[in-house]
């Protein structure tokens, strides 16, 4: 899967999850001061993108990840 099609996938998971714009769902959106996103956001987001793309993220993983770019690298990774 190439790189726009799967951030197009996650950008879909983020809006339905977070409840946000598509266009404020960018690399640079921090999840908290951009997208008032919480941790528990977070997991359920994370739980829709396990979902959505057949991957396993564990809790520690998602340490320091507090950027839409963060968490998609992190999802691209296990794609890979």
């Amino acid at each position: 899967m190439d790189d726009a099609k799967a951030f197009e996938q996650f950008k879909e998971c983020a809006v339905k999850v977070l409840g946000v714009s598509p266009d404020k769902v960018v690399m640079e959106a921090n999840f908290a001061e951009d997208l008032d996103a919480d941790s528990l956001d977070i997991v359920e987001l994370v739980m829709e993108l396990e979902d959505s793309f057949s991957i396993k993220v564990e809790e520690s993983e998602l340490e320091g990840v507090d950027t839409v770019g963060g968490a998609f690298n992190l999802v691209k990774g296990k794609i890979a």
